[in-house]
This record gives C-alpha cells, structure tokens and sequence, in this order.
C-alpha cells in the first residue's frame, strides 16, 4: 500500500511540469485582458490615495476600445475636475484646464505617479500590452481568494515598449479573473503589488471592482480604484478619443 502511495506522488510530481506546460500561457493572459476590456468599455471610478496621515479620493470617468484608444476624465474634486488623459495609438497627452495646456508625454513618463496616486501613467492608459509586448511562461498554480490560480510570468520581448522588468500575474483558472499583479523593475527589485478585490458582476461580467495597489517600499501607503459602474462593448469611434473631444467630454 505504501509502495503505490509513493508511486503515485512520484508520478504526480514528475507530471506536474507536463500538466502545468500543457497550458498555453499566452491564451490564459489573453483571455484575462479580453475580459477586463471587451471590444469597448466605459467605467465610472472612484480612486482614494491613502497615505499614513492623510487620505484623498478622485472620482473620475474612463472610455477605451481595443488597447489603441483610451480617455481618462476627472470630474472630482473641483481643483482637479475637468483634467484628461489621452491614449491615442502610440501618443499619449494630458490635458488640464486650468492653466488651458495640453500635454504630449514622452516616454520618460510614463514611469511617473498619475494624480499622485500609486498608478503610473503606463497603469491607467496601458501604453504597453501584457498580450502582444511580453512573453508568457506559466510558472505554477496557487490558491488565492479561494480560487485556483494560473501564476503567469512576463518578461519584455526585445525592444518592446515597456517599463517593467518583469510581471507575474495570478489569474484564476475558472474565471481568467487578475486577482494580484506584481510589478518588477528592470534590477528585478519588486515595485508594487496590486490585488484585484471584492469579485461581483460589473457590466454582465464576473471581475473584480476594487483594484488595491500597494507600493513595496512605502508602508502605509496604496492607492484603491473601486469600480461604480462598467459597461462593455461601446458603440464607440475613434474619433471619440480626440484631443478636441478630451477637452469637453464630460
């Protein structure tokens, strides 16, 4: 009896790289980004940026189509209301009304805190795609949340335009849900991490609606995006992400 037991781990584990190869990481990540974004979507958010002393909340709208397009507007508080972000193909710009300029962002920062928040500018318009810029490999399973999980890992494909060094992505097995990412520079040091919370149906889908982003080196603080409203599959043009319509939409 104990001489089949061990057998049977013995093929277990020798056929747990087979079981976990078998698996074509590339697909799990694409349908895990195909389900947070559909062909189109608009959100209403709300962002609170928490630090040890002090905590401040961000309402705001967001349209985008495919990973091309997107368009960010902030329509609280007052001193920030009316400010836009733009993703336009590959031309990122940032519009604020208050001094009446916009913006064209270099590359250089995309690096750099959005609203002052611990999103970077690349988090919010996702100028690099985790599908078409990264390679998948699938490191191992894991349960978190109670949920079986892929854990992804993605390293930049040569001249890609990223800003991380190194992703890995717990997305469930059942639902393609991306319930923790953890972001790596480019001397491997982990940067942030951020949990996807608090599942429930949001635009006739199951994902989660509370984004919590927690930045390594900085305790106390981290930055909660908590999804009011989605909607997915737009009758959107992309004419609707201008740099004439970032000004008025509202």
């Amino acid at each position: 009896m104990m001489k089949n037991s061990f057998l049977f781990l013995l093929i277990l584990v020798l056929g747990l790289p087979t079981i976990l190869h078998g698996q074509n990481p590339t697909e799990i990540v694409r349908r895990a980004d195909q389900k947070l974004r559909g062909t189109s979507s608009y959100a209403e958010i709300t962002m609170s940026i928490v630090r040890p002393s002090w905590t401040r909340e961000v309402t705001l709208k967001s349209w985008s189509m495919g990973n091309e397009f997107a368009l960010i507007k902030i329509t609280a508080p007052a001193r920030d209301k009316g400010s836009a972000t733009l993703k336009r193909e590959k031309e990122i710009w940032s519009w604020q009304p208050s001094i009446d300029r916009v913006i064209k962002l270099p590359p250089s920062m995309m690096m750099q805190s959005w609203m002052g928040s611990d999103f970077t500018n690349d988090d919010l318009v996702q100028e690099s795609s985790i599908v078409t810029d990264y390679e998948h490999r699938l490191v191992q399973t894991e349960v978190l949340e109670g949920r079986d999980c892929y854990v992804i890992e993605l390293i930049p494909k040569p001249d890609a335009p990223v800003v991380w060094g190194r992703i890995l992505i717990w997305i469930s097995q059942e639902e393609y849900l991306q319930l923790k990412t953890a972001f790596y520079d480019e001397d491997d040091y982990l940067v942030n991490t951020m949990y996807g919370r608090e599942v429930k149906q949001l635009g006739g889908k199951l994902l989660p609606s509370v984004l919590e982003m927690v930045p390594e080196d900085e305790p106390g603080n981290k930055t909660i995006i908590t999804y009011q409203r989605f909607e997915f599959d737009l009758d959107l043009a992309t004419s609707f992400f201008s740099i004439q319509n970032m000004k008025r939409v509202r």
